[in-house]
């Protein structure tokens, strides 16, 4: 099963490169040399980089230092998360309500820094809940939710990704716990982050390159790759995460992204001519 992908001119183009973090640059702890060498030839290229991760159980910092670590070398401005998104989306449609959080410490002490009022959860009512990915989940935490869904809360979502993928295989995401809160309450929250146009609206803003100069690279077909063909963004697929070839094959033409490659070091040889 083959994919005939259009003149790699396309991409050269571009002058924003966004991509994802776990499956594409790396993943798990598991670096990919090829693609800090792929982005530091887009650097000297001239071209603007972001990183964007639905992830939003982890802060910009943690992120910040963590590429560093790993040999990418972003600056804070090249770091986003659908928390970032999130975090904008309650300041314009729930500014100064109360936000009952299911996600982790850090996420929490990134909503309280932006200066959203967060509840602790026993209040007979909120405002809003919010779900995330959430390593530090309990029951307690899942009943109180729920509770107040049912109570009239309004609920979000930081982002549908069902499953998050690691160096030991898959382990259950933000869309997970979404998907047994929705199970429980009988409603579906609103999400954000990939692939919603929320996302493409804070790029655009944020870095001032409008989205036909832009393009996505992920391993995600209906996350990372949705964010482009939904929203006019030039789609890459790179298969060293959770996607196939046999799935992108199968979707919708509209659905389809733009090229598919292997991994960035296919990416990196067809723009730029560097070999392993």
């Amino acid at each position: 099963m083959t994919y005939q992908n259009p003149p790699i001119e396309i991409l050269k183009d571009k002058e924003l490169y966004v991509f994802d973090m776990d499956g594409t640059i790396y993943l798990g702890k598991t670096v990919f040399d090829f693609a800090i060498r792929f982005i530091e030839n887009l650097r000297s290229a001239g071209k603007r980089v972001l990183f964007f991760t639905n992830n939003a159980s982890r802060s910009t910092n943690l992120y910040l230092d963590r590429l560093n670590r790993l040999g990418f070398s972003p600056t804070e401005k090249e770091i986003m998360s659908s928390a970032d998104v999130t975090a904008a989306y309650l300041h314009t449609y729930h500014k100064n309500q109360t936000v009952y959080l299911i996600g982790t410490k850090q996420l929490e002490d990134q909503f309280r820094g932006e200066g959203i009022r967060l509840a602790t959860g026993k209040e007979n009512s909120v405002d809003v809940v919010v779900s995330s990915f959430d390593t530090e989940l309990t029951y307690e935490k899942l009943d109180d939710g729920c509770r107040l869904i049912r109570g009239g809360a309004t609920y979000l979502c930081t982002h549908p990704d069902l499953n998050c993928p690691t160096d030991r295989g898959f382990m259950p995401d933000s869309g997970a716990i979404a998907a047994l809160i929705t199970t429980s309450t009988g409603v579906t929250p609103r999400y954000l982050g990939k692939p919603y146009p929320e996302v493409v609206e804070m790029i655009e803003r944020v870095t001032g390159i409008p989205r036909e100069k832009t393009c996505v690279f992920g391993d995600r077909l209906y996350t990372d790759v949705a964010l482009g063909t939904k929203n006019g963004v030039t789609s890459v697929l790179v298969l060293t995460g959770e996607g196939t070839l046999q799935e992108a094959l199968k979707l919708p033409e509209e659905d389809k992204p733009a090229f598919i490659f292997p991994s960035l070091s296919e990416v990196d040889k067809a723009i730029f001519g560097t070999a392993d």
